[in-house]
């Protein structure tokens, strides 16, 4: 949806790029070391996971006026680390966003894609950092600049790591008994084990809890069919990337086999990969966060794909405080369309969100920041403490 532009519109002149590391905090270090391959999760990457590499982007307009923007960037989803993000950005897609207004999303993002291939990370990062800049300038928030938030506040869902049945069930009792009325649940050991599992946690929580699975790729298409149907008797809302990322035909094979409806994760990072998906018959869900598939101005088109094709919209990440404003001004500007709890676990994880004033949540419910552009501060301190290399600085010649 293109932003309205005021008269006259201002341009981009500076740019800068910095890349940061942020740990986790010591109890969900804790965790991930007595999870199943030291990750909380069946995805099969060898490398212990106790931190989270981070870019964030800072656009300056010509009046001085800034506008932030975050990307999530981790090797065994993304396959780009931090310094080849910023790498994109300067060396290639840096000269359709010098000068370049920041309410002419549309315009700018048909450019990077004309002239640079992919990137869609990269592309995400500067569209969010246009729109907290556009905010700013017009006085309006994001989710306003989006049409107006439908909801004010936004139920959460909990996040539980692949653990032992008694301690999933466990942390689910703890999630429910703080408000949270949906779940997401790590599983991918074995079909026995999933079971086990579900059991347990429908048995902790009772009847009314919303429950989804994510599998990270754990199953073969014909085990995947066998996993889920053996499930489907605990009332799951929907299973993600079941079978591995890119074997598209296995998905779509699943989906035909089994009622549940299907959503993929690390098999989708583009618009066209949502496009080509929702075509095959391969997910009824559609999943959405900062880096997929790119910003909000391609959120946008995904969540309008999937209101014209009646699918539901999960909108989920582990993101710091920028780009979690971001998730929740999408999701409350879009809110009707959804049909699932959104999920931000950012900050249960991280030691620091990196803004000034952390965003509101109570019982397991998440406030819409006031405000103008995203209604969040960047820490600047905290930035400083968690860079991990000087800031790029890129300027209009």
């Amino acid at each position: 949806m293109p932003m309205a532009t005021p008269s006259p519109h201002p341009t981009i002149e500076r740019i800068e790029l910095v890349p940061l590391q942020v740990p986790f905090r010591p109890a969900v270090r804790e965790a991930m070391a007595k999870s199943e391959g030291g990750l909380g999760m069946a995805i099969p990457a060898e490398e212990p996971w106790t931190f989270g590499d981070f870019v964030i982007a800072r656009l300056t307009a010509e009046d001085g006026t800034v506008g932030v923007g975050e990307a999530f960037v981790w090797l065994p989803e993304t396959g780009v680390r931090p310094e080849e993000l910023v790498a994109q950005i300067e060396h290639g897609l840096s000269r359709y966003i010098l000068g370049e207004s920041p309410f002419a999303v549309d315009r700018m993002r048909r450019r990077m894609d004309d002239n640079v291939a992919c990137c869609d990370v990269a592309k995400g990062l500067v569209d969010m950092a246009c729109h907290d800049l556009a905010g700013h300038l017009g006085s309006a928030s994001v989710s306003q600049l989006l049409g107006g938030a439908q909801e004010s506040w936004l139920p959460l869902a909990g996040l539980i790591p692949l653990l032992d049945a008694d301690a999933m069930a466990d942390m689910a009792r703890a999630f429910c008994d703080g408000g949270s009325r949906s779940l997401r649940l790590k599983l991918g050991v074995g079909i026995e084990q999933d079971v086990r599992i579900c059991e347990r946690v429908r048995e902790a929580v009772g009847p009314d809890i919303r429950l989804r699975v994510d599998y990270n790729q754990a199953y073969s298409p014909d085990r995947a069919v066998q996993a889920i149907r053996a499930i489907a008797p605990h009332r799951i809302d929907c299973v993600e990337q079941p079978v591995r990322a890119d074997d598209w035909l296995g998905m779509a094979r699943v989906q035909r086999s089994v009622d549940v409806p299907v959503m993929a994760h690390e098999g989708c990072f583009t618009l066209r990969d949502q496009i080509a998906l929702v075509e095959l018959g391969a997910v009824r869900i559609v999943g959405i966060n900062s880096e997929r598939p790119g910003g909000i101005t391609q959120a946008l088109r995904a969540i309008e794909l999937a209101r014209e094709r009646g699918l539901g919209v999960v909108i989920h990440n582990q993101p710091l405080g920028i780009a979690s404003a971001m998730h929740v001004h999408l999701a409350a500007a879009r809110y009707e369309v959804l049909g699932h709890d959104i999920e931000l676990f950012g900050h249960v994880m991280f030691e620091d969100d990196l803004i000034v004033e952390p965003l509101e949540i109570e019982r397991a419910r998440i406030r819409v920041p006031d405000g103008p552009g995203l209604g969040v501060t960047l820490d600047e301190a905290a930035l400083d403490r968690y860079a991990t290399a000087a800031p790029t600085v890129l300027e209009q010649s």
